[in-house]
């Protein structure tokens, strides 16, 4: 038997109960951070965007965006998303220096098993995201658990990135799949 809490379970990628209390609570404080952020959308407010991330960040989120928990989003410098951003951060995601994202952007970290009685039981994953240096990512585009894109990349409004792409790539789809080599 695990001695690991959810969380613990929840960032090192093994299957957890996303109801357990701690993480109600944390997802409760983020989205109560991210509905005052979401108010102030000409002068946003830098001191939300550090509670929820726990960090200062050298980072341009226009309003309106969500995430999960916050504490799990790790941005570089001169990053700046569009109107939209949902970050679904239940384990890290890291994202690299120069990173513009569109608006109506997802980057989800959970999953749900295939297995019927195991995904009504409670359980989830997720795995994390890194996003590299130099990287674009076009409107509507939707990143999946446990995919890497590497520095230097460009993704095509609308794909779905089910895997991961490399660096120094144009890659567009659903699946989403490198079109361009740089």
């Amino acid at each position: 038997m695990s001695t690991l809490t959810e969380k613990q379970k929840m960032v090192a990628g093994e299957l957890y109960y996303a109801n357990d209390p701690e993480l109600v609570e944390a997802r409760r404080t983020a989205k109560a951070l991210c509905f005052r952020y979401n108010q102030q959308p000409v002068d946003l407010d830098k001191d939300l965007l550090i509670k929820l991330l726990g960090y200062e960040a050298n980072a341009h989120i226009e309003a309106p965006f969500r995430c999960d928990y916050g504490f799990n989003i790790s941005l570089g410098q001169n990053f700046y998303a569009n109107y939209n951003l949902i970050i679904l951060d239940c384990a890290p995601v890291s994202i690299g220096d120069n990173v513009f994202i569109a608006p109506n952007v997802v980057l989800t970290t959970a999953g749900h098993p295939i297995d019927a009685a195991t995904r009504i039981s409670g359980l989830e994953f997720a795995h994390p995201i890194t996003i590299g240096h130099n990287v674009w990512l076009g409107a509507g585009v939707i990143v999946l658990p446990g995919v890497e894109i590497g520095d230097n990349v460009t993704i095509g409004a609308g794909s779905v990135v089910t895997r991961s792409i490399p660096s120094n790539s144009v890659a567009v789809g659903n699946p989403c799949r490198v079109i361009k080599s740089l």
